[in-house]
């Protein structure tokens, strides 16, 4: 059986939308917009993004030097099968925060300045993207957990 919780290894927000997002050690999410003073809040589908860390690693292992949040992810979970999780399924971030999983992957609309500086993009393969159900603060090291409804 896959693992059903992991820890926030980084969150990562950024001003513009394509770009490699910087860290910050907390953030606050609101529903239906995702993470305060991030690009990608907004009232979509893809409010939050989600990267496994061992996606980053594996990246690593090929001698590209990249960090938490170079593939514009919002939380970066460590000990997590984010690949396992289906679309639907809820996460509980923290003490209050709730997601529901959206979409896994993406398309990408031609070469963005991660596909330019990497190479490639691991999100539309790796990634997945949720909605805020429930409000609230988190902050790197909480637990990531699916929940039953």
């Amino acid at each position: 059986m896959a693992t059903t919780s992991g820890r926030i290894r980084a969150i990562s927000i950024s001003q513009q939308k394509g770009t490699p997002k910087f860290n910050v050690p907390a953030a606050d999410l609101q529903v239906d917009h995702g993470i305060v003073g991030d690009a990608h809040a907004g009232s979509g589908h893809r409010q939050v993004s989600l990267l496994a860390f061992d996606s980053i690693e594996m990246v690593r292992r090929q001698g590209v030097e990249i960090a938490p949040g170079d593939f514009a992810e919002n939380l970066t979970v460590e000990g997590l099968d984010l690949s396992s999780i289906p679309v639907g399924s809820r996460l509980r971030v923290g003490d209050s925060v709730e997601l529901e999983v959206t979409q896994r992957g993406k398309q990408c609309h031609g070469r963005c300045a991660i596909f330019e500086r990497l190479g490639d993009c691991i999100m539309p393969h790796e990634g997945i993207f949720a909605r805020v159900k429930h409000a609230g603060h988190i902050q790197v090291g909480d637990i990531v957990e699916v929940v039953d409804d």
